[in-house]
């Protein structure tokens, strides 16, 4: 029952958050919009009885790209709890109920990920955001993983900063119990986990905490993607075990 009680409240959550976006965001500006989705973010993981933990310091202002492990359907979530940033997200997210306008309320940009010809248009989409002083933010794994290991990480996105020259902070997630701190599987969303099984998973689980460490800004100092983007990938696994 506590569980069902704890989707229940999400829902309304979700749905006042929809509310919000539809009819009270044309009238806020940028600012108080990103404020908004921080303090609903926020809120929505204190419903969820999830605990969120910040390490290191996420970047005040932009232009920056922000890139992170990818393990759940909850990730998005608890990083808008740190700070805003535009995401960049599949296509499909767009046309789903509810969760497509606040995707797209939140600023969400949309790539057709089995086009490879739109990765281009993304990068030039990016770079504009960026330039335009932006926070975007990108899982360069490109799929969910268990939260051990590091998928190998697709180079593509990171060209939009080297376009954009702007700055790139890492940051890994992970999924903890915040009793014995041991890595948590309860958020994991990954092969043949359905998000309904995730987030009921995610919901029963007790003492369930999230923790985000941010690693510095840095520059892209003359690498290319691909070997900006191992670099990024061995600074990420230096912040999870740190976690």
């Amino acid at each position: 029952m506590l569980v069902a009680f704890k989707l229940l409240r999400g829902i309304w959550h979700v749905l006042m958050g929809w509310v919000v976006i539809y009819f009270r965001f044309p009238q806020l500006t940028p600012l108080q919009r990103e404020a908004r989705v921080q303090a609903w973010a926020i809120q929505l993981l204190r419903v969820w009885e999830i605990d969120l933990e910040v390490r290191g310091r996420p970047v005040v202002v932009g232009p920056a790209l922000l890139v992170c492990n990818h393990i759940s359907w909850l990730d998005i979530l608890v990083i808008h709890a740190t700070r805003h940033c535009r995401f960049v997200a599949k296509s499909e997210l767009r046309e789903w109920p509810l969760i497509g306008t606040l995707a797209t309320g939140a600023g969400t940009l949309y790539i057709e990920r089995e086009n490879r010809k739109d990765a281009l248009r993304m990068v030039k989409e990016m770079a504009c955001a960026l330039k335009d002083g932006d926070v975007l933010a990108v899982f360069p794994e490109g799929t969910t993983g268990d939260g051990i290991d590091l998928l190998p990480f697709h180079a593509n996105l990171i060209q939009s900063a080297i376009e954009a020259n702007a700055p790139i902070q890492t940051l890994a997630l992970q999924f903890v119990d915040a009793t014995t701190h041991q890595i948590s599987m309860a958020a994991k969303f990954v092969g043949d986990d359905t998000l309904v099984q995730s987030i009921w998973s995610t919901l029963n689980a007790q003492n369930l905490k999230a923790v985000v460490n941010f690693g510095e800004l840095q520059t892209a100092d003359g690498r290319d993607r691909r070997a900006w983007a191992q670099a990024l990938r061995e600074d990420i696994s230096g912040l999870k075990k740190a976690c």
